[in-house]
């Protein structure tokens, strides 16, 4: 949790009300926000089931929010109790109304067009690079609808993970199956937060960095082969640096995949960083 990244988002409820929503966990989120902001309230609700999401009182918090955040956990439980039912709708109609949203981990996967479901359990980028077909590589798309965030997918944890092999071949997946016809990728590490506002003022806050990665040709992919993935810029953003989010600026470097190794246009094999 990044201390003025949730200010800056709690500022946007005007004092109003805070909802937060999981599936697992407890209510911890309370005393904290209500530690860094004036609000009329916090409250959070955690899912168990799908039943939840059909809720009469479920939808009424959702639709009385000011801010809406959504906590990390496993993000496969938001895309089956919420996809398709009156929460997701309520989500939606949250956003075109233009009440901030956010999420952690979990919460992050879930916020673009596209989102890695993690319905067969996480996936390494060894395993995604190995095979970007394995059934761990299991795309979403459409559970939330933020015009700023269309054909783009998120990843957290980002750097200590080693999740950008992962993040290109999610790019590759999508730009090949979908009507996209360039996505975008942005992976945050673990103790760093993107801010973003209603004019496309990004923002990153806390510690380490944001990865912007696009892929524009569309890839040769192949069940049961390790990938092969045309040039990709990069841009990595630090902490304290900002960046306008419709233009995300020139590269730093490129990455390809071939033959399922990630290979940087700036050092030859990619090391990582």
């Amino acid at each position: 949790d990044v201390d003025p990244a949730f200010r800056w988002f709690l500022a946007r409820a005007n004092g109003g009300d805070a909802l937060v929503l999981r599936a697992s966990g407890g209510d911890a989120y309370n005393p904290y926000f209500q530690s860094l902001a004036p609000l009329d309230s916090v409250e959070t609700i955690i899912f168990k089931n799908e039943s939840a999401a059909r809720d009469p009182f479920v939808l009424e918090k959702i639709r009385h929010a000011e801010v809406i955040f959504l906590a990390g956990g496993d993000q496969w439980n938001y895309v089956r109790y919420w996809h398709n039912t009156p929460v997701g709708e309520a989500l939606n109609d949250a956003i075109r109304r233009g009440i901030p949203i956010g999420g952690t981990s979990a919460g992050l996967a879930v916020l673009g067009e596209f989102g890695f479901s993690a319905k067969h359990d996480t996936v390494t980028s060894a395993e995604a690079l190995a095979n970007p077909f394995d059934e761990k590589v299991d795309i979403h798309r459409g559970l939330l609808h933020i015009p700023t965030l269309e054909c783009l997918i998120t990843d957290s944890h980002f750097a200590k993970r080693d999740r950008m092999g992962r993040l290109l071949v999610f790019l590759g997946r999508i730009r090949a199956e979908s009507g996209c016809e360039s996505v975008r990728g942005i992976g945050v590490d673990e103790r760093a937060a993107v801010t973003l506002d209603e004019k496309g003022r990004a923002q990153v806050m806390g510690e380490g960095a944001a990865y912007l990665v696009r892929l524009a040709d569309k890839p040769a992919l192949a069940k049961g082969t390790p990938a092969n993935i045309p040039a990709m810029p990069v841009i990595r953003i630090p902490s304290g640096s900002g960046f306008d989010w419709g233009r995300w600026g020139a590269p730093q470097y490129h990455l390809t995949v071939a033959g399922g190794v990630v290979k940087s246009s700036a050092s030859g094999i990619y090391g990582g960083q």
